[in-house]
């Protein structure tokens, strides 16, 4: 399919890792599989969850070439391309093409801030490098630039800008950009927003490490907002929104990969130097996902 036509549950893929800090390509390629026969619509390798600060190049190149292989065409993968430098991140979008990535995740790292400018500049080269669509990625609680309405504004008259993804707990901002660019740019949403809500004002599903762990249950939750059913819709929102919080409460890798383990799926821990799970927070996931219907009592 054509990523530009993309809408529904794309999850954001962990990086499993061994023991000695090596990515567990058969465990990713198994992970693959089984969101694949749930139902996604999609993969991003490199997102959030996949701890894309904590790895370097030759792991990064492992993910994606493992993703895209696990893939096998049946669904779209979006690669996350992430750097401080401009040069780094356009040399990161031309390999994840070469390796078969349908599209490209871009986020600016910065570790002075970027004025708007900038930040036009190092998205508009990383949408140049390749003929792949590009999905922009802002998470204000964790970038020292934001992308700005105004930036934003202006990067969706890019030909080969087609998305937004806003991690940002502001969904009136969603409804802002849908407005500011008048059909130039898709939005999709992240685990910190009602994602029902995002469905009901024009977003075209979401993008989030937790739907990992509850594919089905998001996969149906989009095909209830697709169908305009939205009175189910919101019951079996209210339902998942405890998966959200609770992973809003701990790091979200660690989170994710402590549920996906407890479903039989080990990715290991997190990359140092964040924290391992503690036994109190690996309980209180149990928990959510035996309420959700994702893990036996």
């Amino acid at each position: 399919m054509d990523v530009r036509d993309l809408r529904g549950v794309v999850p954001y893929l962990p990086t499993p890792l061994t023991a000695d800090g090596e990515v567990d390509a058969p465990a990713l390629s198994r992970l693959c599989e089984h969101l694949i026969d749930s139902g996604v619509h999609g993969l991003t390798p490199l997102g959030s969850t996949g701890e894309f600060a904590y790895l370097d190049l030759a792991a990064k190149e492992r993910v994606v070439a493992c993703v895209v292989e696990a893939a096998a065409g049946r669904v779209p993968v979006i690669a996350g391309v992430a750097a401080t430098a401009t040069k780094d991140a356009v040399a990161q979008a031309k390999r994840w093409a070469a390796l078969g990535a349908d599209g490209i995740l871009a986020v600016l790292e910065a570790y002075f801030p970027v004025p708007d400018a900038g930040v036009i500049d190092y998205f508009t080269a990383v949408a140049d490098a390749t003929d792949r669509p590009v999905t922009l990625y802002t998470n204000p609680n964790f970038q020292r630039s934001d992308l700005t309405l105004e930036a934003i504004d202006a990067l969706s008259h890019h030909p080969n800008i087609v998305f937004v993804k806003d991690a940002s707990t502001n969904t009136g901002r969603l409804l802002s950009i849908l407005e500011r660019t008048q059909g130039r740019i898709g939005v999709f949403a992240a685990s910190s927003h009602i994602t029902t809500a995002v469905m009901l004002i024009g977003g075209r599903g979401w993008l989030a490490g937790p739907s990992c762990l509850i594919p089905k249950q998001s996969v149906r939750l989009f095909e209830l907002c697709e169908a305009g059913r939205w009175d189910e819709a919101m019951a079996l929102q209210r339902e998942l929104w405890a998966v959200n919080q609770v992973f809003a409460r701990f790091n979200l890798a660690g989170a994710v990969k402590a549920g996906l383990r407890l479903q039989g799926f080990d990715c290991g821990d997190p990359a140092p130097p964040q924290p391992a799970p503690t036994p109190a927070q690996i309980e209180a996931v149990r928990e959510v996902l035996i309420r959700v219907g994702a893990l036996a009592a």
